[in-house]
């Protein structure tokens, strides 16, 4: 077993830095293009804020929903990456890609076919009702879109071909800004549209993302992406394979994904003030999330290769060196969010009350972030090593039994201040790290699915047992 004075630091970070950096720019620019578009909305009001931060959570379900499949994708990108198998790359992608879109669909017919119902849903204030359904009757159009380009750029990323959904990245904020600007407030001789407006520019946004992202494949002669014959050959026993590796990952985001829902049920049908900070504290959480992405890739890629090669302790050593390299990177996000929280919130258009509860919300949640993005990307790592399990079971139980009775028993029970029913979100964050931990270093939760990592894997848990013995001894 490798010990911490060999471990090859140097390579390690190296490898880390070309595959997280680019991730996290290139989410670091989505969430820029966020605050912006949030700054640009600001002048229509709190309640046009609020409004579509509540469509923002809808298009999160979304996330949820196909997240399952994304996650179970890189999963086999990795390791069949790793095992150098092309035939399991396009066969996984193609079952990844079907099923995304079937999410896709599904939402985007919601949001254009019954608007009102979602926006009664997630807030009980009709003023705000009525500016969320001109919104989601336009942003509907970009869910395919969107879904398309997320498919095409975990593949991209889990075969270390980062820059392509960085560029396409880049073309796609430019291109929603630029439009914002354009046709929320009625520049260069456009009518002044207002939210729909900002609906709009994402869905052109969307486009372009997507069609950058083929361009330069193409351009660069980026094979699995194209082999579309191959990406729907698929066997039983291969399909069988996906969705029973699959299945904890996909259970875990449709359970919290509804368990979420809930959740801002719970915060929409709080003080108008309230909703607007929320709005506001989600894009910020952002850049928080967009930093974290760049680990939870790398995690993915760095350990889920190795695994795939049967380089099991390799994999292993990685992993335990993520989680910390996370924390530190995540806690210093929060801290500079936090020193610069007073020109961030006023230029969003929170003042007074809705300041007050901004703030709130913000030191809240640096505290919670560390923990919550180490047992992430925990998560993950766990994930592309084969182990959907583990993390699952525990996320979800906590989530059921612990943060979602105390958000609706201070919520909508006891009406307690706000912030007490946001602090409730984050109250097992500390249990489930500890939990983390233990199995992270039991080595459990390296599963391999190629040849290879299965071939490795006794002589793993053997060293692994012994190794115990020597802890405990």
């Amino acid at each position: 077993m490798q010990h911490s004075a060999h471990f090859p630091w140097r390579d390690f970070l190296k490898r880390l830095a070309v595959i997280a950096i680019p991730v996290a720019l290139q989410n670091l620019l989505t969430t820029t293009g966020s605050m912006v578009d949030t700054m640009m909305i600001a002048p229509l009001g709190e309640t046009s804020v609020g409004a579509v931060g509540l469509c923002a959570q809808f298009t999160s379900l979304m996330f949820s929903g196909y997240w399952g499949f994304v996650g179970g994708g890189m999963l086999f990108f990795s390791q069949y990456y790793g095992a150098k198998d092309d035939d399991g790359i396009d066969r996984s992608y193609g079952i990844t890609l079907s099923f995304m879109m079937l999410v896709a669909l599904l939402f985007a017919c919601l949001a254009l076919l019954c608007p009102e119902w979602v926006m009664q849903v997630y807030t009980d204030k009709t003023s705000i009702q009525a500016i969320g359904v001109k919104y989601l009757r336009v942003v509907g159009f970009a869910y395919p879109l969107q879904i398309l380009s997320m498919a095409m750029s975990s593949l991209l990323r889990s075969t270390e071909r980062v820059r392509i959904p960085f560029y396409a990245a880049i073309a796609s904020v430019f291109t929603n800004l630029v439009l914002n600007w354009v046709l929320i407030h009625g520049n260069l001789g456009f009518p002044a549209l207002g939210v729909q407006g900002a609906a709009l520019a994402t869905v052109c946004a969307a486009f372009v993302n997507a069609s950058v992202i083929v361009l330069l494949a193409r351009v660069q002669k980026f094979p699995y992406l194209f082999h579309f014959r191959q990406h729907f050959r698929w066997t039983k026993a291969a399909l069988k394979l996906y969705l029973l590796r699959c299945f904890p990952i996909i259970c875990n985001e449709v359970f919290l994904g509804v368990a979420n829902m809930v959740i801002n049920m719970v915060l929409g049908r709080q003080s108008e003030q309230a909703i607007a900070a929320t709005a506001v504290f989600r894009t910020l959480e952002g850049l928080v999330i967009g930093f974290f992405a760049g680990f939870s890739n790398a995690s993915s890629v760095l350990v889920g290769t190795c695994v795939g090669a049967g380089e099991l302790d390799t994999a292993y050593q990685r992993a335990k060196r993520l989680v910390f390299l996370c924390a530190g990177c995540i806690f210093t996000v929060c801290v500079t969010l936090i020193a610069v929280h007073q020109p961030l919130l006023t230029i969003m258009s929170l003042s007074g009350e809705s300041f007050r509860i901004g703030f709130g919300m913000l030191l809240i949640y640096c505290v919670a972030a560390v923990i919550r993005m180490c047992n992430w990307v925990q998560n993950d790592t766990y994930r592309s090593a084969g182990d959907a399990t583990t993390g699952t079971v525990l996320e979800i139980l906590f989530m059921y039994l612990l943060v979602l009775p105390c958000v609706c028993i201070t919520g909508l029970w006891l009406k307690a201040p706000f912030l007490v029913i946001f602090a409730c979100c984050y109250i097992d964050e500390p249990i489930r790290f500890i939990l983390m931990q233990r199995h992270m270093y039991s080595g459990r939760w390296v599963r391999p699915v190629t040849p290879e990592g299965q071939a490795a894997l006794p002589a793993f848990m053997a060293q692994r047992r012994k190794s115990k013995k020597t802890v405990q001894a």
